[in-house]
């Protein structure tokens, strides 16, 4: 490419946002011109409340430090994420920076997001999740007898629910409430923080329900390796965001907290 900074600062003929990165003006004139270059995030998780009576079950899922994360929100900086996607190389995963390779490492996730890292693979099927359902119930039966009622259609899209009812519905645990139904709330809670803070999609509304396997034995989900699982999630997200971004797609998904550090 030369010594030209015009070259290196170019994306199939369109200014990279890694350009301008250090320039606080050229940014904000950068965003108001290319807006669809700039990754836009999604934060679901604060209409429910870390209620105090969540937290034994928070801490025996090994999710407590990525709730706590949760409750007190960083700033998001959205040009500097989207820079060092334009960086990324899905042929070794690694930013490809002035100053050399630089990868995110499972020591990186486990140190800022506080998640295990030894334990048993976090696996899902997402076409047919309807077949690998406990006992080979339909899985909105083993939805209500886990959560205590039934997304009405219209919140449903195929095997996922909007954010909205989860907030609306399990938003407040109520006061005096029983241990069964504290354990609803918290597998809600902890739906809502997998399916938007450790592992979001391009939605940025709505949950997955395959974490009902997971959320059905609290007390068995620290046995896994969230952390192996999130990285992997995230190199995913990458490589996604990278095709869309050189497709010149508009951007809206959310690469998980490790995108804000």
């Amino acid at each position: 490419m030369g010594d030209d900074p015009a070259h290196l600062y170019r994306l199939d003929g369109v200014a990279h946002i890694a350009g301008v990165i250090n320039d606080e003006v050229s940014t904000e004139i950068f965003l108001i011109v290319a807006p669809q270059r700039c990754i836009r995030s999604m934060r679901r998780q604060q209409g429910m409340r870390l209620d105090d009576r969540y937290v034994s079950y928070l801490q025996m899922a090994g999710l407590y430090h990525l709730a706590r994360l949760n409750e007190r929100w960083f700033r998001l900086d959205e040009a500097l994420v989207s820079a060092f996607v334009e960086r990324w190389r899905p042929e070794t995963h690694t930013f490809h920076m002035p100053f050399g390779e630089c990868p995110i490492t499972l020591q990186d996730v486990a140190y800022q997001l506080g998640l295990p890292v030894d334990g048993r693979y976090v696996s899902g099927c997402l076409s047919e999740f309807h077949l690998y359902i406990q006992g080979g119930r339909p899985a909105w039966v083993w939805f209500q007898e886990l959560l205590g009622v039934v997304p009405p259609p219209c919140q449903v899209q195929k095997y996922a629910v909007n954010c909205s009812w989860f907030q609306e519905t399990f938003g407040e645990c109520p006061d005096g409430a029983d241990d069964e139904t504290v354990r609803r709330y918290a597998r809600a809670y902890i739906m809502m923080l997998l399916g938007t803070q450790l592992f979001g999609d391009k939605s940025g509304n709505r949950i997955h329900i395959r974490w009902l396997p997971y959320v059905a034995r609290l007390e068995e989900m620290g046995t896994y390796s969230w952390a192996s699982a999130a990285l992997a999630w995230l190199y995913r997200c990458m490589y996604q965001v990278l095709t869309e971004l050189l497709s010149g797609s508009h951007l809206g998904l959310s690469l998980s907290p490790l995108a804000n550090k």
